[in-house]
């Protein structure tokens, strides 16, 4: 296990050295190119990953064949599709790299197993749970029933890395707004010259 995986579960507080060792042994690293799939839609979710390198985007398609990216996962988070990875069903969306990633993923039965073993790991689950909520609500708040103007002028000052790290389309996929209305509020903002 790295460095970074073992500082972030030691930086929750929850867990002792010896628990994080134990739990070392649960996690099993996987690369990924960018484009490859770590969960696709329709099949069923049987991993949560942890990122220490690169980025992925998660997505639903809809009838049109079109992708409409939910949320964006960097270094230093969890990643899945929570609620069908608990109920062990088919995930509703499908979660693949934008980058090449490095991350660390745990089973669903070594999941159950290190639960029943390090009661500890329930809260950081639900820690980690609150913060998808909470990222869901500020997407709600910051994004809905704006203009396309305002939505690249918020994720400019709030959330800058998306724009560094992530393509045109998929930004604008992530505001629902097709690439041409982000490409002229782009020109907008930065003739302005005012964020």
């Amino acid at each position: 296990m790295t460095a970074i995986f073992e500082k972030y579960l030691s930086l929750t507080g929850g867990l002792s050295v010896e628990e994080i060792n134990f739990s070392a042994q649960f996690f099993k690293p996987i690369r990924l190119k960018k484009g490859d799939f770590f969960i696709r839609e329709d099949e069923y979710c049987r991993y949560v990953g942890f990122i220490i390198s690169g980025a992925v985007k998660a997505y639903a398609v809809d009838k049109e064949g079109k992708e409409n990216i939910t949320c964006f996962k960097f270094e230093n988070e969890f990643v899945t599709s929570f609620q069908e990875f608990v109920m062990q069903g088919k995930s509703r969306r499908s979660i693949r790299a934008i980058e090449d990633t490095v991350m660390y993923r745990i089973s669903y039965l070594d999941y159950q197993h290190l639960l029943g073993r390090v009661t500890a790991w329930n809260g950081i689950i639900k820690s980690v749970i609150e913060q998808e909520y909470d990222q869901k609500e500020r997407y709600l708040l910051n994004y809905n029933n704006r203009s396309a103007v305002d939505k690249y002028r918020h994720m400019l000052s709030e959330e800058p890395m998306l724009v560094q790290r992530v393509a045109t389309q998929d930004l604008a996929s992530y505001l629902g707004i097709t690439q041409r209305s982000l490409t002229r509020a782009k020109g907008q903002i930065h003739r302005s010259g005012v964020l």
